[in-house]
């Protein structure tokens, strides 16, 4: 086994193309994804930053999210696309730091700018005269204070942690970013402390947040249910879904994914399921949010004064 200690300079991705025809194929589906992903995103943050309509909370949120989601694919997909032009699966220790602090921050992040939407949501729904009051514009950005500064706390310690731990056994991670717990077992060291700091990091961030989206949506839609206005009602309903959508498609591979026992984790599946929540998701959250959202496409029509169709 190659031997490897804190002198060496980076570290070997083996990453999730393979160089054959299928590895081609899914480089091409990749890219489509990042650059979709770009536009969307971009767009979104555009819109509402253009559009006074849409400078309220829920959408200054979710230009955050849009924000986050950048930043995560940008982290991931441009090194994946460089190592498989070049044929290197190399990357640096700077570039490794860089990674794993995005991974961080961007996960924490976009896990507590969920709740912040979600709360939003609650308190438009639940307990609309006193709206404009709970939800101002210093709540708003508190909470987006709030979300970039504590997980920007979190990445700088586990990103820190993770570079100054002794490699000994080998420098070739089984990923196709610098996931740090796929880096816990080259280190050579027990490590078993800090993953109960990662584990205690995924239920701050994560877990409890998605228990917390659950619980107030389950009250969102009681109320829901008992709304005289049948509009109002549809409008309700079609917020909630879209945004209960987006929250499964992004904390449901990363609670199945930390939360399990070391044992019962392959770095294979791992890399599948990161799959989702770094490439996949920051695509479907414009899409998802724009596609059945009204006030979006008017903002589309208004800013960019195209003939778009709007939803009912």
């Amino acid at each position: 086994m190659e031997e490897w200690n804190q002198t060496t300079t980076g570290f070997v991705l083996l990453g999730i193309l393979p160089p054959t025809k299928n590895g081609l194929l899914l480089f091409f589906f990749v890219v489509v994804i990042f650059l979709m992903t770009l536009l969307g995103n971009s767009t979104m943050i555009f819109l509402i930053w253009m559009d006074h309509h849409l400078h309220t909370p829920m959408y200054i949120l979710l230009s955050q999210l849009s924000l986050m989601d950048l930043v995560n694919i940008c982290s991931t997909v441009p090194k994946i696309t460089v190592n498989f032009l070049t044929g290197s699966n190399s990357i640096s220790l700077v570039g490794c730091g860089f990674q794993s602090f995005c991974f961080f921050l961007t996960a924490g992040g976009e896990g507590m700018l969920l709740v912040s939407m979600a709360i939003d949501r609650y308190v438009a729904i639940c307990r609309p005269l006193h709206y404009p009051i709970l939800m101002n514009k210093r709540m708003c950005l508190l909470m987006i204070a709030g979300s970039w500064v504590s997980a920007s706390i979190n990445s700088v310690f586990h990103t820190a942690y993770a570079l100054s731990m002794p490699y000994c056994k080998s420098r070739t991670i089984n990923h196709f970013f610098c996931d740090v717990s796929a880096m816990l077992p080259l280190a050579c060291m027990d490590t078993w402390a800090y993953e109960y700091t990662v584990l205690f990091s995924t239920i701050l961030f994560l877990l409890v947040p998605f228990l917390g989206i659950i619980a107030s949506y389950g009250r969102v839609l009681y109320a829901v249910h008992h709304m005289r206005s049948s509009q109002g009602r549809k409008k309700a309903f079609t917020t909630c879904s879209t945004h209960l959508t987006v929250v499964s498609f992004y904390y449901a591979p990363f609670v199945y994914t930390y939360l399990r026992p070391p044992s019962l984790r392959s770095p294979e599946e791992d890399k599948n399921l990161a799959v989702f929540y770094t490439i996949l998701t920051p695509m479907l959250n414009p899409i998802i949010y724009s596609l059945r959202n009204k006030e979006v496409l008017g903002a589309l029509q208004r800013v960019f004064g195209k003939s778009l169709p709007q939803k009912e």
